[in-house]
């Protein structure tokens, strides 16, 4: 059902008018973009348009720098109400459906951003109401584009990181970065990767299940259309639209996607992969169990 729409902006709570709102879950380079791009077509959905990084972290109580560079980390004891709320405004005001028209009244948002991986029981406090919805890609994958995102230098989030040495930081900043210094690039991806996800799928495992759905990455590429129509159904949104067998390029692609490209890549994921193996298997096993 298409959230109802009023002439004037809201009065009481910024917050309290962005209601059921979806937050896509992800690790960096998952297709969390494309997944963004492709469910924010449904007609009860405003976005931002973007990631929310400034958003977010222009408010000092929220922002990694003025945190002292710990960790992109936010947790319920960051959800002060009057903090929110700022945030919830920066958020509103800037919300747009599918065709460009400004939210007006009570609004569904869709919102997309890598670093809330890190950030689930600060949304879930600030929004009791919302839905998680987690994107799992195999880690081969999603490894090997995150080293092309780092040698890329696209995706250079930190690039004064203080005491980091060598390729400037990209990506999200988790927790225990320091520990990082000094290691090859797939070390640092892989442990990024690790930690990231193991703070994700423990942060959603503590949610009550019906907050919480799971939809791969491949599903959604190879058949589109069923997967949006079957994760529309699930999320209660209306899906009007006909896609094609092949969804177009998201905005941060890189380079061609293809299903065996990691393999350009794989001698040095497979060094790694001890690393990780333990984890994916806790992600893909939790992917599973909250399938739409």
């Amino acid at each position: 059902m298409t959230a109802g729409r009023t002439s004037a902006l809201p009065s009481d709570s910024f917050r309290a008018w962005i209601e059921r709102p979806v937050f896509i879950m992800s690790s960096p380079r998952s297709g969390s973009t494309l997944l963004f791009e492709t469910l924010a077509q449904s007609p009860d959905l405003f976005t931002i348009g973007r990631e929310s990084h400034n958003v977010i972290e222009n408010i000092p109580a929220f922002s990694t720098r003025a945190r002292g560079f710990k960790s992109n980390r936010l947790t319920e004891a960051d959800a002060e109400p009057g903090q929110i709320e700022l945030l919830a405004r920066g958020f509103y005001e800037g919300l747009r459906d599918r065709d460009g028209r400004s939210a007006s009244g009570r609004v569904r948002m869709l919102e997309k951003t890598p670093k809330n991986a890190l950030r689930v029981p600060f949304f879930a406090a600030a929004w009791p109401d919302a839905t998680f919805l987690f994107l799992y890609r195999d880690a081969r994958q999603t490894m090997a584009s995150m080293i092309e995102a780092w040698q890329s230098g696209m995706f250079r989030t930190y690039p004064r990181l203080p005491g980091w040495t060598g390729d400037p930081w990209s990506l999200l900043l988790v927790p225990g970065w320091e520990e990082l210094k000094g290691l090859p690039l797939p070390q640092i991806v892989a442990r990024q990767w690790a930690t990231a996800m193991n703070v994700l799928i423990d942060d959603l495992a503590s949610l009550p299940p019906h907050r919480v759905r799971s939809i791969d990455y491949d599903d959604v590429i190879a058949a589109p259309q069923r997967a949006m129509e079957d994760l529309s159904a699930s999320l209660d949104l209306a899906w009007d639209r006909v896609l094609g067998a092949h969804l177009p390029q998201s905005k941060t692609t890189v380079s061609q996607p293809a299903r065996d490209k990691w393999r350009a890549n794989e001698e040095v994921i497979e060094m790694v992969w001890p690393l990780v193996k333990a984890t994916d298997e806790k992600a893909r096993a939790f992917a599973d169990r909250n399938r739409v």
